[in-house]
C-alpha cells in the first residue's frame, strides 16, 4: 500500500534530526520538497542519495493530482519542509488533505518546529496557546489583530524579520503597549536569540537592532491568562 511520510528536518542544527527521520529518508522511493536545493543540502550532509522534486507555494495546485498519481506508484514517499515539520504554515497540507482523500496512507514523524521550543523557552503558560501562524499582510489584518487582543490564551505568531517592528508596533496599539512579549529569532542556530519585555520595549530594540533569521513571536494573553 502507497503511504506519504511527512519528515521534520532541522530548524537551525543538523543535529536536531532523529536517527528515524534519517532512516525514513534513506527508506523513501523519492522525496518531494519545498526546496529542492535546500534538501539536497541536507541529503548530501548524510549521504542519502533519493530522487528529489519540488512541491512548494508556486506549483502546488498545478501539480496536485500528478503527483497524487506518482504517490500511488511507490510504496513509501516523503515530504519535507526547509526547515520543521512540513505543512505548518507552508503548503504540505494541500497534499496531505489530498492523499487522506485519495485513501493514500499519511503518517508525520515527531521532531523539530520552531513553534514549539520558542513558546516554552518564552516564559509564558503554555498548557494551553493559540497558534497563528503569519498574519494576513494586508486585507483582514487588522481584523485578526483586534481578535486576538482578546485572547487569554498565550498566542504564537511567525513573522519575517522586514516586518517584525512594524508587527511589534500593531501590538502596541491593538493589544496595549505594556503586553509582554517574546521574541525569538534563529532557533537551534548560533546566533538564537529570545527577546522579551513590553511591546513598545522590544519594539524600540529591533527599530535599533534590525532583525535577521527566522523568528517567532510569542504575545502574552490577555490580563496575563492562559
Amino acid at each position: 500500500m502507497s503511504s506519504l511520510v511527512l519528515v521534520p528536518t532541522p530548524v537551525g542544527n543538523l543535529e536536531d534530526i532523529t536517527l528515524r527521520a534519517i532512516r525514513m529518508l534513506k527508506e523513501a522511493d523519492c522525496i518531494y520538497a519545498e526546496d529542492t536545493r535546500v534538501t539536497k543540502k541536507l541529503l548530501n550532509h548524510f549521504e542519502i542519495q533519493k530522487p528529489v522534486y519540488p512541491f512548494h507555494a508556486h506549483n502546488e495546485h498545478r501539480t496536485l493530482d500528478f503527483v497524487i498519481d506518482k504517490i500511488k506508484e511507490n510504496t513509501m514517499t516523503v515530504l519535507v519542509s526547509d526547515a520543521g515539520t512540513p505543512a505548518i504554515s507552508d503548503p504540505g497540507f494541500l497534499l496531505v488533505r489530498a492523499c487522506v482523500d485519495a485513501g493514500i496512507n499519511v503518517s508525520c514523524l515527531p521532531g523539530p518546529t520552531a513553534l514549539i521550543p520558542a513558546l516554552v523557552g518564552s516564559g509564558f503558560p503554555c498548557d494551553r496557546f493559540c497558534f497563528e501562524g503569519f498574519l494576513p499582510h494586508k486585507k483582514g489584518r487588522q481584523t485578526k489583530l483586534q481578535e486576538l487582543a482578546l485572547e487569554e490564551r498565550t498566542i504564537v505568531l511567525y513573522e519575517s524579520p522586514h516586518r517584525l517592528v512594524k508587527c511589534l508596533g500593531q501590538i502596541a496599539t491593538f493589544f496595549e503597549p505594556t503586553r509582554k512579549v517574546c521574541v525569538v529569532r534563529e532557533i537551534s542556530k548560533i546566533y538564537e536569540e529570545f527577546k522579551r519585555g513590553e511591546a513598545q520595549e522590544v519594539q524600540k530594540y529591533y527599530e535599533a537592532n534590525p532583525p535577521k533569521g527566522e523568528i517567532v513571536i510569542i504575545i502574552e494573553g490577555k490580563n496575563g491568562k492562559n
